[in-house]
């Protein structure tokens, strides 16, 4: 049996993954129920597989945050003690995630045999290049945009799709969160 890949992010109606400036996380837009929806997602057993770059990302804002802080929420918490396969050719194990392995190589192959091989659905949230090469290689199933209700055109961070091939998207969810926010989940194919 292959296992599920899910990759899940976060998204700007212009198309970024976050923005600089006086943006906060979520781009301030964020309510009860989408943080009781994501909690609620990360609940389910699952294996989540991050790059090195998002790794960091994720230890940095981390060690510099306070427990009042978004990146402290609790489906955060959650998602960071779930077992993780980190790909990464120039970190070294230990690394400060609980549950993580370390694993060198080409992510599309180490993917690959991680589908093969887990008993449990795979997640990414964030790793955008990696996750860029893994559609490219027909290996996610599940695209999860969270849409907020911004244009952050000037401030933009992190273009989700530059530089990825043209893909068909096929909705298989959707729903409003908080009045204003839009989760759509799509299964992805090669445009050809």
């Amino acid at each position: 049996m292959t296992a599920t890949y899910t990759f899940d992010v976060f998204s700007s109606l212009d198309g970024y993954g976050g923005a600089g400036g006086n943006w906060t996380g979520y781009w301030g837009k964020q309510g009860p129920e989408l943080l009781a929806h994501r909690l609620k997602q990360y609940e389910e057993e699952q294996r989540m597989v991050i790059g090195a770059r998002t790794y960091r990302l994720f230890a940095q804002m981390l060690a510099a945050s306070t427990e009042e802080d978004d990146v402290r929420d609790a489906w955060v918490t959650r998602m960071r003690n779930l077992p993780a396969t980190v790909v990464s050719s120039t970190l070294r194990a230990p690394i400060d995630w609980p549950d993580a392995t370390v694993v060198p190589g080409d992510a599309v192959e180490v993917v690959a045999a991680l589908k093969e091989e887990s008993e449990v659905p795979l997640r990414s949230h964030g790793s955008l290049a990696m996750n860029r090469a893994l559609m490219a290689a027909g290996l996610v199933d599940r695209v999860q945009v969270t849409l907020f209700p911004v244009i952050t055109g000037k401030s933009g961070l992190a273009p989700l799709f530059q530089g990825a091939p043209d893909f068909d998207l096929e909705l298989l969810e959707h729903r409003t969160l908080d009045g204003h926010i839009q989760e759509l989940v799509y299964r992805p194919t090669l445009h050809v």
